[in-house]
């Protein structure tokens, strides 16, 4: 479990081939200095919103290793080569739930398209999937790339929805999301309460 706080600024290194490339890939992701002081084999880490394990560690280099299947590399963004990545250590009991509660686990591709300077902010607009359009609110909790967001504007369109949120200059100082430009693929993931709500609207009939 996560809260979509990201706390450094990663960059995978390194993405080599597992099971001769069709069983995914392992990388190779450069932390920050003494981000994983805290860590262990085993841990959860998520990789611009997606949830991995930690495979090995080298704390000399400041390193660390995940193997993602090649199920994960289909349905995610930014993962399969190069360059820098949101990281977030899971959540701990006695943690702030500074953001909302995130799974890690993404539900789908965004795609971003305008991120234009409003004062000194950013507004960025991506257009979701159809399937994740009824999960969108105004005001609602939204996660890009790893990054828990706020909802400022919401429209249905013919193929999707279109969403907007206003990032604040830390949030793009601290996060990859100030490098985003208009065609780029994010990673979604909806909020979790909004999940159960249209489950227990939609789904099976109680049993009696």
């Amino acid at each position: 479990m996560f809260t979509g706080i990201v706390s450094g600024v990663g960059r995978i290194a390194e993405v080599a081939p597992l099971g001769g490339g069709v069983h995914g890939k392992r990388l190779q992701v450069v932390a920050p200095v003494g981000y994983l002081d805290d860590v262990a084999i085993g841990d959860s880490i998520a990789l611009n919103g997606a949830c991995m394990t930690v495979t090995a560690l080298d704390l000399a280099d400041t390193r660390f290793s995940v193997d993602i299947s090649a199920e994960s590399l289909a349905r995610t963004a930014g993962l399969d080569a190069p360059g820098a990545v949101n990281l977030e250590k899971a959540l701990r009991a006695h943690d702030r739930l500074g953001g909302h509660l995130v799974t890690g686990h993404v539900d789908g591709i965004g795609r971003v398209t305008a991120f234009e300077p409003v004062g000194e902010s950013r507004e960025l607009r991506i257009e979701a999937p159809g399937a994740l359009a009824r999960f969108l609110a105004y005001k609602g909790s939204i996660t890009v790339n790893g990054v828990s967001l706020t909802v400022n504007r919401v429209e249905d369109l013919p193929h999707g929805c279109a969403f907007s949120i206003n990032l604040i200059p830390h949030t793009l100082e601290h996060t990859t999301l100030g490098a985003l430009a208009p065609g780029r693929a994010v990673n979604l993931e909806i909020d979790l309460i909004a999940r159960y709500v249209e489950r227990m609207l939609t789904g099976a009939v109680p049993r009696p």
